[in-house]
């Protein structure tokens, strides 16, 4: 049994991670987690999402010092602000832990990139360099060596796997950069209270155009340049993600079929739609992306939809831990 430590476990993703981790049969939670200052420090984790009542009913632990909970600690999953992360995942590193960050402190092996982004200076660069961009179904072979793992964004998620096999390929035109137009639930702004987030108050709106700390790390692991605008949808959770790019002369529908036939064949929690397009209500608490598009001569339409906080966070995590350890990828998600 992995002894599993969960960081931040109050929030939506948190509360996820909870529920797969429980459930896992060689993982222990040995404790849960929030920060010292929290107004949820003390409270059970079942009283904040009920649907873990009787399932899961541990306290919330506050954490100022990790040497009161890393001793004997195999795993940690780290779903805490970037900042936070940036400041946990090398004390729980050096104390021996296995760790996996759901935040995005690690993502991008740049240090420019978080202080354009992220607006702090990051501190880590050893860190940076080792870690391993948490893509499960591209980047399995350096998940498997790593000590820390940098899960993907939830937009990037679904962007990279619906783009991915067919950049490589190089089916794309891409003096036509790829427009990604992505909406996702009200969830992906976390549980803290705001008028922006609140659920009265939130339109359908688009927002960080141009500017999207997300769009610099779809570039960065795609390889390639897309034009990316996230929009805030009046519901709870999804990510739904309408993709349009160019073919090259003389790619064919059956071309692009086979290509993603070959990427995802074998994954388990990619799933690809022979007719037809994916609807959030297909992925809705799955851990999985759903993929499906259609071709009109040198014009593709991709549509990608997946849960933000499963497929987009916590699934995703839980996946790259399976692959770290050695498990089913699918090991207490399905």
């Amino acid at each position: 049994m992995l002894n599993t430590l969960i960081v931040g476990a109050s929030g939506y993703a948190g509360a996820e991670l909870v529920g797969y981790i429980n459930r896992h049969p060689h993982m222990n939670i040995t404790a849960l987690t929030v920060s010292a200052q929290s107004n949820d420090a003390g409270k059970l984790i079942s009283d904040l999402h009920p649907q873990l009542k009787g399932v899961v009913d541990l306290p919330l632990q506050p954490m100022s010092d990790i040497s009161e909970f890393s001793g004997g600690v195999d795993v940690v999953f780290l779903a805490t602000a970037h900042e936070v992360s940036h400041d946990l995942a090398p004390q729980f590193l050096a104390a021996g832990c296995v760790v996996f960050d759901l935040s995005g402190a690690f993502r991008v092996n740049d240090a420019a990139f978080y202080e354009k982004f992220y607006g702090f200076t990051h501190q880590h660069p050893e860190w940076l360099a080792q870690a391993a961009y948490g893509l499960a179904e591209w980047n399995a072979d350096a998940v498997k060596e790593a000590n820390l793992i940098a899960v993907p964004g939830c937009y990037p998620t679904a962007a990279q796997l619906a783009l991915k096999p067919l950049i490589d390929a190089g089916v794309l035109n891409l003096n036509q950069w790829p427009v990604i137009n992505a909406t996702s639930g009200v969830s992906g702004a976390g549980r803290k209270a705001a008028m922006s987030n609140s659920f009265c108050e939130v339109s359908l709106q688009p927002y960080g155009i141009f500017n999207h700390r997300h769009h610099p790390e779809i570039t960065t692991h795609l390889g390639a340049e897309v034009i990316f605008t996230p929009h805030l949808g009046n519901f709870k959770r999804g990510i739904l993600e309408t993709i349009t790019c160019r073919l090259n002369a003389g790619v064919t529908r059956a071309h692009i079929a086979e290509l993603y036939q070959q990427a995802y064949a074998s994954k388990p929690l990619v799933r690809l739609y022979d007719t037809g397009v994916p609807a959030l209500k297909g992925v809705e608490g799955l851990p999985f992306c759903d993929i499906g598009y259609a071709v009109d001569g040198e014009h593709l339409i991709i549509v990608a939809a997946e849960d933000n906080l499963l497929k987009g966070a916590a699934a995703q995590a839980v996946q790259c831990a399976n692959i770290r350890f050695g498990y089913p990828e699918t090991q207490s998600l399905l």
